[in-house]
């Protein structure tokens, strides 16, 4: 074939922007004689060097520092920190402070699923191209999905004193803990948000999806009394069950050449985290009412299909509405808002579950409180190499399609992951590059 020739049979698709994800990123799909031969999805966003800013701060300052991360996440990272930190000083926060925590992670959970479901996600199975075309033709649905997100950035105001890059939770506990009438002035709006979010859950669980269904190893966290939020194990379906200190002994963080996020994989595969993971390993510690929500609307576990995410976000809405209820309603405030804090050297390890799956967090301390050294590895990066591998199965059912639509169709895809690379990613460019005869 002549470079003429070969020049005719390439073609390159560019997609400048494509909202509903969070970061900066691109898709390159290289197909040749109609087979997809390569499939990278490019993190192009330059890296913040969060770990390196933590090196020489005091541990008090972690929280606050790590919030940043994430506007839409805060916690996840804060809770992630503190529970590192404290395994250093020998600290185990329980009784009303350990149901704090659990509660504005309920927050978090509601306010970025509800996010994610309403305004990023459905628009994809509704036919729009976006949260506020779709509000046109659906405004009471769009209003419904934005008064849930308040009503989790509600709880995480009164727990963190403000819903972005929260400021009072800290090593050992908070700054400031509420009083009992603070948190009952909330149970009229998350009683309404639970009915909303029982409706969701049929709602999504209506919606038309592809058939599809790759064979993926769950991970997650479990815990033998609760579902996850701050504690547990790291289970697999594959079978492993090791503890957040053996994290990096089985999951290998490796650098990919087309990109400026590290890839992640277990044992040298690769491996989903988030709520499909996490509903999938902990089914039987959702309440009674979320069980026969998901078993009214014939909804079936194992969930298999990516694109059903939506259901579990879903999901975990309720649960996380259901489980804030029960924490205020069994809230006595503490003595104090946080134990005291007895500084010594060591290596602290620890994993929660953001919204989008496990989060883990390694800092190394001397005996002044300075962090020497600190690793972070989020759950977007652990879903990337998945990510790639979805694609490249999915990818041969739409070659037959103009380059648009196949480029549409890969954002879905990717959509299904709600990634956050910042930590997350916008696909500003999908280029396909067609060799051969097509």
């Amino acid at each position: 074939m002549t470079g003429k020739e070969e020049a005719r049979n390439t073609r390159t698709i560019a997609v400048d922007l494509v909202a509903r994800v969070e970061g900066e990123g691109a898709l390159r799909v290289t197909v040749k004689d109609g087979t997809v031969q390569d499939v990278e999805l490019k993190i192009f966003e330059p890296p913040r060097f969060f770990e390196a800013f933590l090196q020489g701060r005091h541990y008090s300052e972690v929280p606050d520092i790590v919030a940043r991360i994430c506007g839409i996440c805060p916690v996840a990272y804060q809770m992630s920190a503190v529970h590192a930190l404290e395994q250093i000083f020998g600290l185990q926060v329980d009784g009303a402070l350990r149901d704090l925590r659990r509660l504005i992670y309920c927050g978090e959970w509601i306010e970025s699923h509800a996010l994610h479901v309403y305004m990023l996600q459905a628009p994809d199975f509704l036919g729009y191209d976006s949260g506020i075309a779709m509000a046109k033709d659906h405004p009471a649905v769009v209003t419904r999905g934005l008064r849930l997100k308040k009503a989790g950035n509600a709880i995480m105001t009164l727990l963190g004193g403000r819903s972005v890059h929260p400021v009072s939770v800290k090593v050992g506990g908070f700054s400031r803990v509420p009083r009992r009438s603070e948190l009952e002035g909330l149970k009229d709006e998350l009683l309404w948000a639970r009915d909303a979010a029982v409706e969701t859950v049929r709602w999504v669980a209506g919606f038309e999806y592809p058939e599809f269904t790759p064979d993926y190893n769950d991970v997650a966290l479990s815990h033998p009394d609760e579902y996850p939020f701050n504690e547990g194990q790291i289970v697999a379906s594959s079978g492993l069950q090791i503890s957040a200190t053996e994290f990096e002994q089985h999951f290998i963080e490796h650098q990919v050449a087309y990109s400026n996020a590290l890839h992640c994989s277990l044992h040298g595969s690769s491996y989903l985290v988030g709520p499909l993971a996490r509903l999938n390993l902990n089914f039987e510690h959702l309440m009674p009412l979320v069980k026969q929500v998901l078993a009214d609307c014939a909804v079936a576990l194992p969930l298999r299909n990516p694109f059903h995410g939506i259901i579990a976000r879903s999901v975990e809405i309720l649960y996380a509405l259901e489980e804030s209820l029960r924490l205020i309603e069994r809230y006595e405030p503490p003595p104090v808002s946080a134990q005291p804090v007895v500084v010594r050297p060591g290596t602290g390890m620890a994993c929660t579950e953001a919204p989008r799956g496990i989060l883990y967090h390694r800092y190394q301390v001397d005996g002044a409180g300075v962090i020497r050294e600190a690793k972070i590895v989020p759950p977007t990066s652990q879903n990337q190499s998945r990510v790639e591998q979805d694609l490249r199965l999915f990818l041969p059912r739409l070659l037959d399609l103009p380059d648009k639509q196949i480029g549409l169709a890969c954002e879905r895809v990717i959509r299904c992951y709600d990634p956050c690379i910042s930590c997350a990613t916008h696909f500003l460019n999908l280029e396909i590059t067609r060799e051969g005869v097509a």
